[in-house]
């Protein structure tokens, strides 16, 4: 397959500005980028779709440029139910610092901000050499400006596609960038800078959208939806992001490993075929999980959140350390413990059961554990001689009911 082939079995072309593109794309030597606004400063699984198809393109002799929006994160691109809160200067650029550092560490890539150049244009150059070129009528034709028209949009927020525009006429003219890759959401704002770059120089230049990654209930990743899975290993923890993976639908895998990793079309419909036959092995969710995390934060940090999983499947937590154990219980109940309170008055004053006569039916059917241990003594005395470091005990009701005490 070439490249533009491939880019279509894997899903990741929904649109592309002029048929011309295809013969561009095979060919190689394209300079093209990909932006993102610095809402936070980190990326998030969304973005890593984006930035995998930019490492494609490099695979196939591309040039891919990274922008993060200094400028035009300042402004905010329109949502298409809300106003977008703006944020402050001093977060902006905290978090461009952030994603440039992530930027240049996961994909390698060149970051530039557009702040560097949008800053220097005063209102008048900015109508005269920018607005000039923008019918208003054409502007309110675009998707996003027309969900908003009954609820209002403001100024600020219209004003969007053409600093947008304007970053692909600069880099354009400055670096000979005559792609703009990015989310299918983007489409109005590329084509405007496609159109703002015919006008004033004659030349043509070519955009490319990819389907957004959604969730399970068809909503894209990302922070105003509220299911960002983060980037940074200190937002989403490697354990947590294997989870995530590891417990997809199954009717969602095979386009996750199209869209998410570089497994080839082989490897891929061999995994197909096993998730069909075999789903309770989760192969396919186990290789995606491995690629994203591998690729994210090295080998080590999957082996370790596939490690922390196993033991907490299996009950085994005496092998695990403190780290591990705060890693793998962080969404799991905490509570504060006495020294030498007897099991059964534990169980009951923390809420691990509901009443002393159930904690001893639970205690006299083994169904209570303490730190991997089957206890059957309800007066097995819990203190700080039986915690893990001296400071951790984990209690576990069944099979997969887990609860953490702490000294």
């Amino acid at each position: 397959m070439n490249i533009y082939e491939e880019l279509r079995w894997r899903g990741l072309i929904q649109d592309i500005s002029s048929e011309d593109l295809i013969e561009k794309l095979n060919k190689g030597g394209l300079t093209f980028y990909i932006g993102t606004d610095p809402t936070a400063d980190s990326m998030h699984i969304g973005h890593y779709s984006s930035f995998l198809i930019s490492k494609r393109l490099k695979k196939a002799g591309h040039h891919p440029i990274l922008l993060v929006g200094g400028a035009t994160g300042l402004i905010g691109d329109p949502k298409p139910d809300s106003e977008r809160p703006m944020i402050s200067k001093e977060a902006v650029d905290h978090n461009f610092h952030g994603l440039k550092k992530q930027a240049e560490k996961i994909f390698g890539f060149e970051v530039v901000n557009n702040f560097d150049w949008i800053h220097k244009i005063n209102i008048i150059d900015f109508l005269r050499d920018y607005g000039k070129y923008f019918n208003i009528n054409y502007m309110l034709a675009k998707d996003k400006v027309k969900s908003r028209l009954e609820s209002g949009i403001t100024y600020a927020e219209f004003s969007y596609m053409i600093l947008q525009a304007l970053d692909f006429l600069h880099l354009f003219e400055t670096r000979n960038c005559t792609l703009q890759v990015a989310g299918s959401d983007q489409w109005g704002n590329i084509t405007s800078g496609i159109e703002l770059i015919r006008k004033k120089t004659g030349k043509e230049v070519y955009g490319m959208v990819m389907p957004l990654v959604v969730d399970s209930t068809g909503k894209k990743f990302g922070k105003t939806e509220g299911n960002a899975l983060w980037l940074d290993k200190d937002k989403t923890s490697s354990y947590e992001m294997y989870q995530y993976l590891i417990n997809l639908e199954d009717s969602m895998i095979i386009d996750y490993l199209k869209k998410l990793t570089f497994l080839s079309k082989e490897k891929i419909e061999s995994l197909e075929k096993s998730n069909i036959e075999h789903p309770e092995r989760r192969e396919a969710h186990k290789a995606l999980a491995r690629e994203i995390i591998t690729d994210l934060h090295g080998e080590q940090e999957f082996v370790r959140a596939q490690t922390i999983s196993e033991n907490l499947f299996s009950g085994n937590v005496k092998d695990m350390s403190i780290d591990d154990i705060c890693i793998g219980f962080k969404d799991v109940p905490h509570f504060k413990l006495e020294s030498g309170m007897p099991l059964l008055e534990v169980l009951v004053l923390h809420q691990i059961v509901s009443s002393k006569r159930e904690a001893r039916e639970f205690i006299k059917n083994g169904a209570i554990s303490v730190n991997g241990n089957v206890i059957k003594d309800e007066q097995y005395f819990i203190s700080k001689n039986i915690a893990l470091d001296k400071q951790i005990v984990i209690f576990r009701r069944g099979k997969k009911k887990y609860f953490i005490g702490k000294f």
